[in-house]
């Protein structure tokens, strides 16, 4: 049985797509969202970032709402909003009481629709979005090591770069760019509305109809055709930055998010660093106190992705060492009966718990949708009941060829 909330569908004229989750919990909050599929997967070399910076741009002045009105508003309302570039899709999100639903998506369509995109405005907000690409990851070792990995896990593939995009390029952009990007990607049928929370089904198809219906398609959206070739071989990559400590991240590559063998890289990597129990960190950590941080998780796009290792080394000790023991690990790890069967209570726990909200529950709904199929996510929970150790172990033909950036 699953512990999904029910979920309604329907598709406007227009080809915008609406998702409605109902949790009426007796809350009455409501997490609005839309979901546009473009991240930096659909930018090309030379204009990378032009995704995020449009997320930036899309709080500015409109047709009706002047520069900042539309954060006035949302928290007039006892609101609050956000948003976040990924590699596959943008999400902007509204978190209120259920009775300014139509407060929220009226907000929402208007931006859709009536964006201005002033040459000022852009001025300004790329000078943020220059200063955010410094702190994060020009100025943050971890965050320039994790920057320089994509670099170099893929060459052909637009996620060669992440969200943020390349310093250069920010700086080049114009708004003639920022424009043309808003116009093909930023249309009805490349959007998505998630709604979550305390609210009537039929209610929301009413005001998402009557706020969106009416907006038109201009241009037809260019597809994604590159495919990443296999590694054919190591590759390893020293990297100097200034930084107390050394640093190591290590990648391998994996099949896309709608594979079958997805639930099993996402379990293993609750076994190898959730937790001081789990592998990495109890080897790494406790017993030969090698390193203070390590992560090892799988990344999950639209297009085939990667499993990733990053570790921050203690005082004194070098990067090719734990590299070394890392990479051990994860040709070598075993599991057994008893860590199966703790793993598949506590990621049914996690999955429950992360339920209890409509801002997680629409993130997680949001995420499927936007990748465009929902199957895997409905699947979740049947197939981690039915996880075998051999599915964990058959998961290690993944790591025999790998990228390794060290940073020291």
């Amino acid at each position: 049985m699953s512990n999904l909330p029910k979920f309604y569908t329907k598709k406007l004229k227009n080809g915008l797509e609406i998702v409605i989750i109902p949790m009426n919990k007796g809350s009455n909050v409501v997490s609005t969202n839309i979901i546009y599929k473009v991240g930096s997967r659909n930018e090309v070399m030379g204009k990378s970032g032009i995704a995020h910076m449009l997320e930036h741009m899309n709080f500015k002045s409109t047709k009706n709402l002047s520069e900042g009105e539309f954060d006035k508003i949302v928290k007039s309302i006892g609101g609050v909003d956000n948003a976040f570039t990924s590699f596959d899709y943008t999400q902007y999100f509204i978190k209120s009481a259920s009775r300014h639903l139509s407060k929220n998506l009226e907000l929402f369509a208007e931006v859709m629709e009536n964006l201005k995109l002033t040459d000022e405005e852009f001025q300004r907000e790329r000078k943020v979005v220059y200063e955010e690409r410094l702190w994060r990851t020009d100025n943050n070792p971890l965050g320039y090591l994790y920057f320089r990995l994509f670099n170099n896990a893929y060459i052909y593939h637009p996620y060669h770069w992440t969200p943020i995009g390349f310093k250069e390029d920010i700086l080049n952009w114009d708004i003639k760019d920022i424009r043309n990007f808003h116009k093909t990607f930023y249309q009805p049928k490349n959007a998505v509305i998630v709604i979550a929370g305390d609210v009537k089904v039929d209610e929301v198809f009413k005001l998402a109809k009557e706020k969106f219906s009416k907006i038109k398609n201009k241009i037809k959206i260019p597809k994604v055709h590159q495919i990443e070739p296999p590694l054919d071989g190591d590759k390893k990559i020293n990297i100097h930055k200034e930084s107390e400590l050394e640093m190591v991240a290590i990648a391998y590559h994996i099949p896309n998010f709608e594979h079958k063998d997805m639930i099993n890289l996402s379990a293993l990597s609750e076994l190898l660093s959730s937790g001081n129990s789990s592998i990495l960190n109890k080897e790494l950590i406790y017993k030969k106190q090698l390193v203070n941080q390590i992560y090892a998780y799988p990344i999950d796009n639209k297009d085939n992705g990667l499993f990733l290792c990053l570790a921050v080394c203690n005082p004194k000790v070098k990067a090719e060492t734990v590299e070394k023991e890392i990479k051990n690990i994860m040709q070598n790890y075993k599991i057994t009966k008893k860590e199966l069967n703790k793993l598949k209570l506590n990621t049914k726990m996690d999955f429950i718990t992360s339920l209890e909200s409509s801002d997680s529950v629409a993130q997680l709904f949001g995420s499927y949708f936007a990748k465009g199929n929902i199957k895997p996510l409905l699947e979740y929970e049947k197939k981690i009941n039915s996880l075998k150790i051999a599915d964990l172990m058959n998961v290690k033909k993944y790591f025999d060829k790998s990228i390794t950036v060290i940073l020291k």
